[in-house]
């Protein structure tokens, strides 16, 4: 005969498992496709993976994600479109080819707009970060969170770049966005614009001289091979964006889309911190592999600052005067000045 102990434990059991099946309820069998035009070495794909825990835990192992890295998928803007197509659900892209369907985007171009990461955590997680969320809703596409890619530095096959004036003449890949290109014809370098694709072979060719991309970016894509001088130019940081297909968020359950913007959110501590170590870690490996590395002094920054403001006052003329009051009110908060 069952005891009243035994009874109450087996109810409380019923319950739970009756709770547990209608909360899971809510909650379809999905395979999702994440679209990456990095490799997987990278760091984004330990923010997947990290995603994907959060995703077991809340959906019960309904919620699967698949990384696509090395632009398998293709490249950043088929991707992008694909999403606000609803024909694939998620790509994994830096703000930069965003720009332009979203001219605003192009602020986190801006050279040396960042002196450093929590400045730019700052304003990516605060009330600037929200409206380009907000904004993006408009042309189909929703982003759950904004993750660290780093900031860019200069590489080339020609000599050391430790001053302004070692630029001139440099012909620079740069990628295909205005900013990028204007700002490097003010430093007197040659800038390219080109997919990444075609980089490595343009470089190996000796048809450009240079790039610039993150540390990890440079040593994961093998360009010390065909790179001798690296300098630590921190010239820009540009954010990547973790895009959902609104067309595809909108058929999830409540409980689907609040699950997938913790898992973001959650990943993005910890993709942040893997990419700060990684980093670090391929300026090792890049000086071990025979980089010579130059460094950029605070007065050669400062004269390569001032070459840009007319870049600055081009692209802040024709912004929504709210974007520069929130990224410029959140900096000087920062820096108190």
């Amino acid at each position: 005969m069952m005891t009243r102990k035994r009874m109450v434990s087996t109810l409380l059991a019923f319950f739970f498992a009756l709770f547990s099946s209608l909360s899971l309820a809510q909650f379809a069998d999905r395979k999702i496709r994440i679209s990456a035009g990095v490799p997987e070495e990278n760091p984004v794909s330990v923010g997947v993976k990290k995603m994907q825990e959060v995703l077991n835990a809340k959906s019960g192992g309904k919620m699967k994600l698949t990384g696509y890295y090395s632009g398998i998928l293709g490249g950043d803007n088929q991707a992008v479109q694909a999403l606000r197509s609803g024909t694939q659900e998620m790509v994994i892209t830096s703000s930069s080819p965003l720009a332009g369907m979203i001219k605003e985007l192009g602020i986190f171009d801006l050279p040396f707009l960042f002196a450093n990461e929590k400045e730019a955590y700052a304003v990516l997680d605060g009330p600037a970060g929200d409206y380009f969320n907000k904004r993006l809703e408009e042309f189909g596409l929703v982003n759950l969170a904004y993750w660290e890619n780093g900031f860019r530095n200069l590489t080339n096959s020609k000599r050391p770049v430790g001053k302004l004036e070692d630029l001139d003449g440099l012909k620079i890949r740069v990628m295909q966005n205005n900013i990028f290109i204007d700002a490097f014809r003010e430093w007197k370098a040659n800038p390219v614009p080109m997919p990444k694709q075609e980089l490595y072979t343009a470089l190996e060719m000796r048809a450009v001289d240079g790039q610039e991309n993150p540390y990890i970016d440079i040593e994961t894509n093998k360009m010390f091979e065909v790179q001798k001088y690296l300098t630590t130019s921190r010239h820009a940081y540009t954010p990547w964006l973790i895009l959902y297909s609104k067309p595809l968020w909108d058929k999830l359950s409540a409980d689907e889309q609040a699950a997938l913007r913790e898992a973001a959110i959650a990943a993005r501590k910890v993709q942040r911190e893997a990419n700060k170590t990684l980093d670090d870690k391929a300026l090792v490996s890049l000086k071990r592999q025979g980089m010579v590395v130059s460094d950029l002094d605070k007065q050669e920054r400062e004269k390569m600052m001032e070459k840009v403001k007319p870049v600055y006052e081009k692209n802040l003329a024709t912004y929504n005067k709210e974007v520069s009051d929130l990224v410029f009110g959140e900096l000087k908060k920062i820096r108190g000045n």
